[in-house]
Formats: structure tokens, sequence, C-alpha cells
């Protein structure tokens, strides 16, 4: 499996922006409703559009562009968002089954480019002949009225900052650092900016749903993209086709409580490689359990924090806060492991090429120094989703110890990287609560027992909180589960999507 088009289109985003995932919010009509035709007037106009299919410039892919009101809460505002949609026709042959519209995650991933990247060409071929393969760009991301927050080389400043501050002017500098970017973000981005919470991406998709001429949503969304589809089908419940929830969230959880979750993740996940990496010949961390390897590579932290080493790119050495943020990176798929392992090797001998390389996919910077706006929209969603982590620097300080103790390695400086949101300037419109989906038809949830960004009770807890959810657990390593090797749960998952039929719930592989 390519990494780079792994990190680019499926990764999550942490060390710094904060966390992926935020609770829902309400207000606007209510549009939810067991019938399917039911729409409020006001949305009528919205649904009623047609799209106007062209060619993508990426083979057997049509794009498009959808209108959304900006307000939901005032959709007669004549405000209105722009969202690009994409198409794979079904290939045939076989019946068709409509659309099956695919989220990467994020939030701030970009569905149009992991569909014509991935999800169109990978998905499984009996599952691509009967559906058309569909995504969109959720609102504030890519190609969507996108986010903007900082200039590219501001952005390589704010990457470098170190996020574990050793004295009272490290602790400025990152707090400076995160108001830079919350301020950023209100300059470039003030009208869409209070209006791109997963509630609004949510009704969106529904809207989508309506125009591609589906009754019901069929969907597959991983990592955050779970949230956005529970999200859906809590709001729609009688929308509800088939909906696979793979990488789950869980929305019950506050902000704090999510980041130390996925902190302890992010643990498993690297103990996980520490272990396979101390069998291997060519490990830099040495023999040993996973406990004298965590050692050591928090040893290698602590030097380049000191000391950066050179990374090819003179403005950009490799620090702690790089370094941290490319073995974070490779640890969502074991099968980046070996590059690990080779970037590691080489910045320990001077030279952080690698890792830097692995931290510029985590954060979509390209060669030319420009970034995606996954980074803003990724803030932008969460910091509107939820009440803030943290109000200030000193409610970090409290919560350091419980932060370290789910992850020796990583706690630090992913408790200090969740006080982004206390400056952001627009106030969270959600917060934490389950979600239920009552009188949905069965939404398959899947979990992997060793996942570093959503870990394994996270799909537990969604899918006890579904009235409708049924657990598939895949035993394994890395980031969500479906399509990354494991037959069990392929099956389990196109058998689902073709036919109807769920796993039985509790199912593992």
């Amino acid at each position: 499996m390519d990494t780079r088009r792994l990190l680019r289109t499926t990764g999550t985003v942490i060390a710094a922006g904060g966390l992926l995932i935020s609770g829902c919010t309400s207000g606007g009509p209510d549009v939810a409703s067991a019938e399917p035709s039911a729409v409020p007037a006001a949305l009528r106009p919205y649904y009623e559009q047609k799209l106007n299919w062209r060619d993508c410039g990426v083979p057997g892919f049509q794009c498009s562009t959808l209108k959304a009101p900006l307000d939901y809460a005032d959709p007669g505002s004549g405000q209105d968002v722009e969202l690009a949609v994409a198409r794979r026709p079904a290939t045939g042959p076989g019946k068709r089954l409509g659309s099956l519209v695919v989220n990467p995650g994020g939030p701030g991933g970009s569905g149009i480019g992991y569909l014509q990247a991935y999800a169109g060409i990978g998905y499984p071929a009996a599952v691509r002949a009967q559906y058309d393969m569909v995504s969109f760009d959720p609102r504030g991301v890519a190609r969507s009225s996108p986010v903007e927050c900082l200039t590219g080389p501001g952005m390589d400043r704010f990457t470098q900052v170190d996020q574990t501050p050793d004295d009272q002017e490290e602790r400025a500098r990152l707090v400076a650092a995160f108001k830079e970017f919350a301020a950023g973000c209100e300059t470039r981005s003030q009208r869409v900016l209070p209006h791109v919470s997963t509630v609004d991406a949510a009704r969106d998709m529904d809207m989508l749903r309506g125009v591609l001429g589906d009754e019901k949503l069929n969907y597959v969304g991983a990592s955050y993209g779970t949230f956005l589809g529970a999200t859906y089908a809590d709001l729609f419940p009688g929308r509800v086709g088939r909906l696979v929830l793979d990488g789950a969230m869980d929305p019950s959880r506050s902000a704090v409580d999510l980041n130390r979750d996925q902190t302890a993740g992010f643990e498993t996940a690297f103990r996980s490689f520490a272990k396979d990496c101390a069998k291997q010949p060519d490990c830099p961390l040495g023999k040993g359990g996973p406990d004298a390897v965590a050692e050591r590579l928090k040893e290698f932290f602590r030097k380049v924090d000191a000391q950066p080493v050179p990374s090819g790119d003179p403005a950009r050495p490799l620090g702690e806060a790089l370094a941290t943020t490319g073995v974070i990176a490779a640890l969502y798929d074991e099968s980046a492991w070996p590059q690990l392992r080779e970037s590691l090797a080489d910045a320990m001998k001077g030279d952080g090429a690698g890792l830097l390389a692995l931290a510029d996919s985590y954060y979509e910077r390209e060669a030319d120094g420009t970034y995606a706006n996954l980074m803003y929209a990724n803030a932008a969603v969460n910091c509107l989703d939820q009440p803030p982590a943290f109000s200030g620097p000193e409610a970090v300080d409290a919560a350091l110890p419980s932060f370290q103790k789910a992850s020796p390695v990583f706690g630090e400086g992913l408790a200090w990287a969740s006080l982004n949101c206390a400056y952001w300037p627009v106030k969270a419109t959600g917060s934490a609560k389950p979600l239920k989906a009552a009188g949905a038809a069965p939404i398959v949830v899947v979990g992997t027992t060793r996942d570093p960004a959503t870990p394994y009770k996270w799909a537990q807890a969604l899918a006890g909180q579904l009235d409708s959810g049924t657990l598939l657990t895949y035993d394994g390593d890395g980031h969500t589960a479906y399509g990354r090797g494991s037959e069990c749960v392929d099956n389990a998952i196109n058998r689902y999507l073709l036919e109807g039929h769920p796993p039985a719930s509790g199912k593992r592989c």
C-alpha cells in the first residue's frame, strides 16, 4: 500500500490541530423525518437542483457542483456555499443499487481526492459494479468553500513550534502560535467559519442524497466519517440505507476525553510497532521490550528538541515537533513501519529528510511549499462541534499527568496540542452526546483492536449507542479495517453493501 496515499486520504489529524472528533450541533429547520420525501419548503429548491455532470480530468470520473444554504437556520437568505461533488458511475454488470457515498475522515479530508485516488478504483469490483461511487468535499474543505488560515510559510512556522514547552517562554510561544492560527482563520474565512459543523455537513449529505435521486443514503465513512455518518443517521433515521462506520468515533465523549483516549490509542499503536521493531535487524531503537524502545525514542525526541538535525530544507530542520508528527503519521498503518524504521535510523545519523517527508504527507504539504486546507478545516470543524478541551495553559497543566499516563511517549505533546480551540474566534455550537438514530435500518460499526487514532472502545460505544448498531471487530493493527487486507472484514462488509445483510453483532475477524 502506498503510504503517502494512505496518510493523505484516511489519516485523521491531531498533532498541530487538536483532535479530530466532536459532538453535534442543533438549530435550523427540522429536516429529520421517517418519510424520505418530506422536505421543508424552504429547502425544496436546494433538493430540486439538477447536477450538471462534467469531465473531472481524471479518467472514469465526473464532477459537478451542488449549492447549499450557508446557514440552515436561515435558508432563504440567499447566501449559499458551493459543494464540489464527484462520482464514478457503476461499472456493471448486475443490478444497480444506487449511489454509495464515501467519506475518508478528518475532519478536513477531501472526499473527492479519496474517491479518485482510492475508493473509486480500489473498492471491491463487485461494489463498484453495482453502485455509483460518489463523494463530496464537505463545506469548508478543499474545493467546497474552503477554510483558509495561514500562508505556506506561516504554516511551515506553525508546524515547527515546540509542543512540549520546557519553560514560560516556550509556553508563551505555543499560545501565540495557536492565537495566530485562529486569527488567520477569522481573517481569511470569516463568512464560512460559523457554518462548517458536522451537522451542517450531514444536512448537506442528505441534500446530496435527494439530488442524486436516492430514497435512502448508502454510505461508507472512515474515522471522523463515522461521526458524520452517525450524525446523519440521528438526524434522518428514516433515510438510512446501508451505512458502514469504519474506525468509529464515540460522540458521547467530551473533547478532553477524546484527546486523551486517542493519546492512549497512539501509545497502543506505538507499542505494537516497538515489539515488531525490536525483532527486526534494522531497528534503530534497539532491542528489548516496548518500554526500552519507548525510552530510546523519547531520548531521540529530547536530542532533536535541543538540536534539530538537517532535513534537506534549511528553513525546516527536523526538530521535536516535526519528528513527532512524522512518527505519528507512520503509526496509522503497519505497512509504513519499515519506512519509519528507515527514517528514524537516518534521523539518528543526522539526516531528517525521511521523517520530514512523513510529516509533510500528514499535513498535506506539497513540494512547492503550499498546503492543502486539511489542517484549517480540521480545526474549524472541531472547534465548532464541541467546546474546547482546555480553557488555557493552566488547564493543560492540570491534565498533563493523565495524558502522560495514557502515553509516556506522546502524552505531553498531545495534551498541549489540545489547547488550540481555546482561542477560536467562533463559539462552539455543539456538545458531546450519544447518537441513537432511533428507527434506522441496521448500521454496521467497525472497530480495530489496536487502532491508533480511533480506539477500539469507541467502536464498542457507538455500536451500543445506535439503536440498530451492529459491531464488527477486526483484531489487528492500523487505522480502519475495510480494504486493508482482512478477507473476513471485506466479505462481511461486501455482503452487507450488496445484499443488505449485516454481520452478526459481535462478529470478530
